[in-house]
């Protein structure tokens, strides 16, 4: 089982996304706790009402007030709606939330079973309940529990099997007419906003395009791209855009271009150890004398590398990008150096299929699990020793060396004592 718990701005917010997928016969409310009605002869005011009178009982805490929290399962697993209520409750009991209303929203618009619940943290007293670090503290020791309590699949066992297989991020391909839109494309972005590292719109796009979705910032002189807005459209087979496209306010985790230029600061910072596998992976590749550049693309493959390439209308590759799925990182080729710019890289590789050396090898040696970076005449003067830097091989192998310990004792020459001079 795997949780999620954010805290949205207004709890009238959450309610109704939840509500409109129960309109839309994507989702169903299963359960109400601590409510008057049972849950199937309430409308939505009835079931707001009762959080904003709790709510109002608290002015100070106006933002903070609202819990979303979602209970994920395996795919494999078959829970019926009573075991998905005894779960909910015993989940919200662990967690400090057992005598508060809240309701639970069986989903199925995704590809594995999950609910959604929805509460307050403001008391029947007014007090606020402390949600610091609740998803790491209370809400990991409550997972564990329930996982044994209810024989549930351990996310830490599925975590390990990701690791394995880092590809696999529980999302599918867009495709289109087999499910709805908006959905499909949410659940592709609820993953690639927040597991992956990338600093520009065209990185975005690079992930992105891997599961048939496109963000459209629309043509400079129009109206979107004017006020910065952004679409959000699905790709066909041949990368062609199909369908209406949807706004990235209309979203539900608002994934717009601000959201996303913020992101790409931050991801800056976040990406930067992840560069020397990349640059190490790229150098071995190409170490293996790949003579095209999709033997080149293929040798990365292996090392869980997807190369995406930016080609112009007529054909011409005037970009590369690297997807980097162990760290998920998303680099521009001219990011890492400009020797890996897709421009250099077929330089070297079209040297390699000539049958030429090319003048800068494979910078990097490895020695007791380290990675070295070193120029090759550095390398040289590590393998053949420091006192021979500056001389050629050849002349030191015939050098005469005088070797006077092997000199009989009368053909020694004498050394001539210093004469000491007297200073009066």
């Amino acid at each position: 089982m795997v949780t999620k718990i954010t805290s949205p701005h207004s709890f009238k917010r959450a309610l109704n996304y939840n509500e409109k997928k129960v309109q839309k016969g994507d989702a169903e409310c299963i359960h109400a706790k601590n409510f008057l009605k049972d849950v199937d002869k309430m409308n939505f005011h009835q079931k707001l009402k009762r959080f904003d009178d709790l709510i109002a009982l608290n002015e100070r805490t106006k933002k903070s007030n609202t819990l979303h929290i979602s209970l994920n399962f395996d795919p494999s697993e078959k829970l019926n709606k009573e075991k998905l209520i005894a779960i909910a409750d015993e989940y919200m009991s662990k967690i400090g939330f057992g005598d508060q209303p809240y309701l639970v929203y069986e989903h199925h618009d995704a590809g594995h079973p999950h609910i959604h619940i929805v509460t307050t943290n403001i008391e029947e007293d007014g007090k606020r309940i402390n949600t610091y670090n609740i998803g790491k503290n209370q809400s990991e020791q409550a997972r564990k529990e329930i996982e044994k309590n209810f024989d549930l699949v351990q996310a830490a066992g599925r975590n390990s099997k990701q690791k394995e297989n880092p590809e696999s991020i529980n999302v599918q391909k867009v495709k289109y007419g087999k499910s709805e839109t908006k959905r499909a494309i949410t659940n592709v972005l609820d993953v690639v906003v927040n597991q992956y590292k990338y600093t520009s719109l065209a990185e975005f796009n690079a992930i992105l395009k891997q599961y048939n979705v496109f963000a459209d910032r629309g043509h400079g002189s129009g109206r979107i791209y004017k006020n910065n807005g952004l679409l959000y459209v699905v790709l066909d087979e041949n990368g062609k855009k199909i369908g209406v496209p949807i706004k990235a306010s209309a979203i539900y985790s608002k994934p717009t271009l601000p959201v996303l230029e913020k992101k790409f600061e931050e991801n800056k910072l976040k990406r930067m150890p992840d560069k020397q596998r990349l640059k190490t992976a790229i150098e071995w590749a190409i170490a293996k004398k790949p003579q095209h550049l999709e033997a080149f693309i293929k040798e990365l493959r292996k090392d869980k590398i997807q190369v995406v390439l930016r080609t112009n209308e007529k054909g011409f590759d005037y970009g590369i990008t690297f997807i980097d799925y162990r760290t998920r990182s998303i680099f521009n080729g001219s990011d890492i150096g400009k020797e890996y710019s897709i421009a250099s890289i077929q330089e070297r590789l079209s040297k390699l299929s000539e049958g030429k050396s090319f003048k800068k090898p494979i910078p990097f040696i490895r020695k007791e699990n380290q990675i070295k970076e070193l120029d090759f005449g550095k390398a040289k003067d590590e393998l053949i020793g420091n006192s021979f830097k500056k001389e050629n091989l050849a002349d030191i192998l015939i050098k005469s060396v005088k070797n006077e310990a092997q000199l009989p004792f009368a053909l020694l020459e004498k050394k001539k004592k210093k004469k000491r001079k007297l200073f009066l």
